[in-house]
C-alpha cells in the first residue's frame, strides 16, 4: 500500500510556491492579455505529451501506480501554473524532473513513496484549506419564532 504523501507532489508544490512568493514583490502585476498567453519557448509544456507518456506505458497503466501517474501530473499543472505566472526558469527546471520521471517509469514508481507518517499527516493537514473560525460574540444571533 502506498502512503499517502509522495514526494514529487510535495516537490511540485514546493517549487510553485517559492516561485510565486519570490516573483511576486520583484515586478508589477502586468495588463491581462485579451486572448489566453501562447507558452513560453523554455518552458514547452505541450511538446512534453505526458498522457501519451501514460498511456504507452505498461508500468504506469497499472493500478498499484496510479498515485505516481496523479504525481506526474501534478507536477505538469505546477509547470502550467509556473509558466502562466511568468516564471519560466522555474517552470523548465520542473519539466526536467517531469521528463526525466517520465522516461524512466521504473524509477519513478520505486522513488515515488515516502515513508514519514508523521510528515505526511502534516502535509495532509496543511493541504486542507483552513475557514476563519466565528467568534460566537460576533455571530449574528437567530431569533426563534
Amino acid at each position: 500500500m502506498r502512503p499517502p504523501f509522495v514526494l514529487s507532489g510535495l516537490l511540485a508544490l514546493i517549487l510553485a510556491g517559492h516561485a510565486l512568493t519570490a516573483g511576486a514583490k520583484d515586478a508589477p502585476a502586468p495588463a491581462a492579455p485579451a486572448t489566453a498567453p501562447a507558452p513560453s519557448p523554455t518552458c514547452d509544456i505541450v511538446a512534453l505529451r505526458l498522457e501519451d507518456v501514460i498511456a504507452k506505458s505498461a508500468e504506469l497503466q497499472r493500478s498499484a501506480n496510479a498515485q505516481t501517474v496523479r504525481d506526474l501530473r501534478t507536477l505538469r499543472d505546477a509547470a502550467v501554473v509556473l509558466d502562466a505566472y511568468k516564471h519560466p526558469e522555474v517552470c523548465a527546471q520542473v519539466l526536467a524532473v517531469l521528463r526525466g520521471l517520465a522516461a524512466n517509469p521504473e524509477r519513478a514508481i520505486d522513488q515515488s513513496g515516502d515513508t514519514d507518517e508523521e510528515k505526511a499527516e502534516a502535509v495532509e493537514k496543511a493541504r486542507t484549506p483552513k475557514a476563519p473560525e466565528k467568534s460566537p460574540e460576533k455571530a449574528p444571533e437567530i431569533k426563534a419564532k
